[in-house]
């Protein structure tokens, strides 16, 4: 029995969740897709998974330089968002007039990101139409401000709730 395609989109659309871009290097070449499959996989070691279209040239860059870095992004970087996912075609380098930094493995880093992760690839996994990268952690920082950029029900969003306090019982 197979899922109507239509369905699934449907309902995953109503799965809420932050945005990245998650970049690599190319021959010496900035490559950076817009994401929003991101998951901790393990604490020890420090490991996330990223899924990445086979189609895009930012998978082939991962696959073949093992390395990628997630930037998850802050409210106010949605035309980031925007530009890393292809929906600004009048910018033809996604990277034009972002100053960006690197950690150990040479990916792009973002300026004045909420988080990144710079990974080596520890596993690559066929996950159909996309492939699932297992990276190590192997850099990371965070910054002590900011919102983030959110996705949800095929639109951008930014919280706009209070976060809710839940007591922890037993300690």
């Amino acid at each position: 029995m197979s899922v109507d395609a239509g369905a699934f989109r449907e309902t995953m659309a109503h799965w809420a969740s932050g945005v990245t871009v998650v970049t690599a290097r190319d021959d010496g070449q900035r490559v950076g897709i817009t994401a929003s499959s991101l998951a901790s996989v393990s604490l020890n070691p420090p490991r996330v998974l990223v899924c990445v279209s086979k189609k895009l040239y930012t998978h082939g860059a991962i696959e073949s330089g093992g390395a990628f870095a997630v930037n998850i992004l802050e409210k106010s970087q949605l035309e980031w968002g925007m530009r890393f996912a292809g929906l600004m075609p009048e910018v033809q380098d996604r990277f034009e007039d972002i100053v960006t930094q690197a950690a150990i493995t040479g990916s792009p880093i973002l300026p004045g990101v909420l988080g990144w992760l710079d990974c080596t690839v520890a596993h690559a996994y066929d996950g159909g139409d996309h492939t699932i990268f297992v990276g190590d952690v192997v850099a990371c920082g965070a910054s002590e401000a900011g919102s983030p950029l959110l996705y949800f029900n095929r639109h951008w969003r930014e919280l706009h709730e209070p976060a809710l306090v839940l007591e922890r019982r037993g300690e």
